[in-house]
C-alpha cells in the first residue's frame, strides 16, 4: 500500500513522533509552548536595544563562551603553574558541553523563532543547534561562579581593589554573555535561565567534590582512572540519538575525549616525581621569578605547537587506519552506528573535511579566525529558519495558527515581516537589507523603515505574533560570509505539496544550511585527538619543557 502523502502543517508533528520515543516526544511537546510564548517579547527586547554598536559587542563577545576560546587557554593555566585551576575549568566546561549537548539531542527543542527574532552571529554552526539549554550561558555561568568563590576565599590583603574589581570583572562577563545570547536572538529566556543554573550546578560541585576528586584520580594504582575513563565511554555511548541532524554530539564528544586524556595525564604525572603535589597532586612546577618571561613565552608557543602538530598529523593518520576496521566490524556487526553519521561501509575514504571542527581549529584557519577577531563587524543577521528544527518549528507554529484562525472567515496566513505593503497597494519591497540606514539616525544594518507611531506594548507584541510561523530563508550579511552547502540530506526536500504554499514550504527546506557530512569513524578518531590534547596539556609538554631545560632551574 502506498504510503500516505502528509501536506506541511502534518508532517512536522509526523517527524518527531516518529523519530522520538514516546516519553521524549511527550516532554518536547510540553515545553514547546514555552519557546513560542516567550518569542515575541524577545523580539521586542531586541527592537528597543539594537544598534549597531551593540551588535558587534554582543557578537564578539560570544566568542569568549565558546569551546574554541576555552580549549586555547585551558592550556596555558597547567604550563604556567596554575593545574588546580586548570583541572576545575576542564571538568566544569568539559561537563557544561556534555550535559547541555545530552539535553539538547534529547529534548530536540528549536530556537526561538525567527522571524520576528533577527539572529546576529560570527559563527555559523551555532544557529544549526538545537537551543535549550544554552550552552554559551551554562560555560560562562560555571567559569564566573568558580573563579568568583575561588576570589572570596583567597584573602587580598595588599590590593583589595584588584581583587574587588576581577569578582566584578567575572559578574559582568557572565551577564554579558548571558544577556547576549537574548540580545542576538539565538536563545529564549528559559534556555539561558537552565543553562545558567546548569552551570552554576556544576561549578558548586567542582568547588565541594573537586579537590576530593583529584587526589583520588592520582592515588593508588591505574584502577582509579580508568574507572573514570570507563564511565566517560558509557555516557558517549547513551548519548540520546536527535530527530534531526544536530551538531551537539560532535563537541560532547570532543569534551569527553579531553576529560579522559586529563584523568589519564594527571594520574601518571604525579608518579613521575617531576610534579608537584601542592596545590594538588600533579601540579607542573612553574615560578615566574625563576623561569623567566622569556622562558615562560617559549613554554607557551612550543606548547601550543605540539598540540596543533598533534591534531594535524593524527586526524588524517586516523582517517586513513580506522575505515578499513570499522568495515570489518560493521561486516561483523559490532559496530554502533550512530544516526546523520556515513558507516565505513558507504565510503572509501574520507575526504579533507574543510571547518570539521568547532572545538579547535587547524592551524591553517587560524589565520583567519584571528581576521574575524580584529574585525568584529564581520558578522551576519539572519532572519528566517536556519536549521531543520527551526523549519520543523516554522510550520508546525504554521499550523497550530491555522487550527486556531479555522473558525474565523477573515483568516489569512500570516505575511512575511520581510515583505510589507507600500501604503498605496504597489509591490512589496523588502524591509531589511544590508547596508540600509534609518532615515533619521543613520544607523547601518537597520530595518528600512519609516519612523513609527508610537504604539502598546501589547499591540507590539501581537504583532510580533504575527510574525512567528512566516519566514523564509534571508541572511543578511554585513561583510560577505563564507559560503555555504545547502540541501536536504536524507530526503525531507521530496515532499510531494502541490500548491503554492506548499511550493514555499518546500524551498525553505532546500535553502537551509544544513551540517557537512559526518563519518562514522570521526567519534573514536575525537576521543584520541582530544584525549591527546589533555594528556599534552597535564604531562606530555611539562615532559618536554623539563627535557629542553624550559623547566625550574635546579
Amino acid at each position: 500500500m502506498k504510503e500516505q502523502r502528509l501536506d506541511a502543517g502534518m508532517r512536522d508533528h509526523d517527524h518527531y513522533a516518529h523519530r522520538l520515543p514516546n516519553w521524549r516526544n511527550t516532554l518536547r511537546k510540553q515545553l514547546i509552548p514555552i519557546v513560542r510564548w516567550e518569542t515575541p517579547y524577545l523580539a521586542l527586547l531586541q527592537d528597543k536595544l539594537r544598534s549597531p554598536a551593540l551588535d558587534s559587542y554582543f557578537a564578539f563577545t560570544a566568542n569568549l563562551g565558546t569551546h574554541t576560546f576555552f580549549m586555547i587557554m585551558l592550556p596555558i593555566l597547567f604550563w604556567c603553574g596554575y593545574t588546580n585551576i586548570g583541572r576545575a575549568m576542564v571538568h566544569v566546561l568539559a561537563s557544561g558541553v556534555f550535559f547541555s549537548g545530552f539535553v539538547k539531542d534529547m529534548l530536540c527543542l528549536p530556537r526561538p523563532l525567527s522571524p520576528p527574532l533577527q539572529r546576529i552571529t560570527m559563527s555559523g554552526s551555532a544557529a544549526l543547534e538545537y537551543g535549550f539549554p544554552s550552552t554559551h550561558s551554562t560555560n560562562a555561568v560555571s567559569v564566573a561562579v568558580y573563579a568568583i568563590q575561588i576570589l572570596r576565599t583567597t584573602a587580598e590583603t595588599r590590593h583589595p581593589t584588584v581583587h574587588l574589581a576581577l569578582q566584578v570583572l567575572f559578574y559582568f562577563y557572565a551577564l554579558s554573555i548571558v544577556f547576549g545570547r537574548l540580545y542576538c536572538g539565538m536563545h529564549g529566556f528559559f534556555d539561558v535561565v537552565i543553562g545558567s543554573m546548569l552551570g552554576a550546578g556544576l561549578s558548586i560541585i567542582q568547588i565541594v567534590y573537586g579537590q576530593a576528586f583529584d587526589e583520588w584520580i592520582c592515588q593508588g594504582s591505574y584502577t582509579n582512572p580508568l574507572i573514570a575513563t570507563l564511565i566517560i565511554f558509557v555516557l558517549v555511548r547513551i548519548h540520546p540519538e536527535p530527530a534531526d541532524d544536530c551538531p551537539c554530539f560532535d563537541d560532547s564528544v570532543a569534551f569527553a575525549g579531553v576529560m579522559v586524556g586529563i584523568q589519564i595525564g594527571a594520574w601518571h604525572y604525579a608518579s613521575t616525581g617531576l610534579a608537584w603535589d601542592y596545590p594538588i597532586p600533579s601540579t607542573v612546577p612553574f615560578d615566574l621569578r625563576n623561569i623567566g618571561l622569556l622562558k615562560a613565552g617559549i613554554r607557551i608557543c612550543l606548547g601550543v605547537i605540539i598540540v596543533f602538530a598533534w591534531r594535524g598529523f593524527m586526524k588524517p593518520a586516523l582517517f586513513m587506519i580506522l575505515p578499513p576496521i570499522f568495515r570489518v566490524l560493521e561486516h561483523a556487526r559490532l559496530n554502533l552506528p550512530r544516526a546523520f553519521f556515513l558507516t565505513a561501509s558507504q565510503y572509501k575514504s574520507v575526504p579533507k573535511l574543510k571547518g570539521d571542527d568547532n572545538v579547535i581549529p587547524s592551524a591553517s584557519d587560524i589565520p583567519r579566525l584571528l581576521t574575524n577577531l580584529r574585525n568584529p563587524r564581520k558578522r551576519s543577521v539572519s532572519v528566517g529558519p536556519q536549521s531543520v528544527a527551526d523549519a520543523y518549528e516554522t510550520l508546525a507554529y504554521r499550523h497550530m495558527r491555522r487550527r486556531e484562525s479555522i473558525s474565523s472567515p477573515d483568516a489569512e496566513r500570516p505575511k512575511s515581516p520581510l515583505k510589507q505593503s507600500e501604503p498605496d497597494g504597489k509591490e512589496p519591497y523588502f524591509g531589511y537589507a544590508a547596508n540600509s540606514r534609518f532615515p533619521s539616525s543613520g544607523r547601518e544594518g537597520a530595518p528600512l523603515r519609516a519612523e513609527p507611531l508610537p504604539t502598546p506594548v501589547s499591540s507590539r507584541v501581537q504583532s510580533y505574533e504575527e510574525m512567528m510561523g512566516s519566514g523564509e530563508v534571508v541572511v543578511i550579511p554585513v561583510s560577505p560570509p563564507e559560503s555555504v552547502g545547502s540541501g536536504m540530506g536524507d530526503g525531507e526536500g521530496s515532499w510531494d505539496m502541490p500548491g503554492e504554499e506548499e511550493k514555499e514550504d518546500r524551498e525553505m527546506f532546500l535553502k537551509l544550511e544544513r551540517p557537512r557530512v559526518r563519518y562514522d569513524v570521526e567519534v573514536v578518531t575525537k576521543l584520541i585527538v582530544y584525549s591527546g590534547i589533555a594528556w599534552l596539556a597535564v604531562e606530555g609538554n611539562p615532559i618536554l619543557f623539563e627535557l629542553c631545560g624550559l623547566g625550574i632551574s635546579k
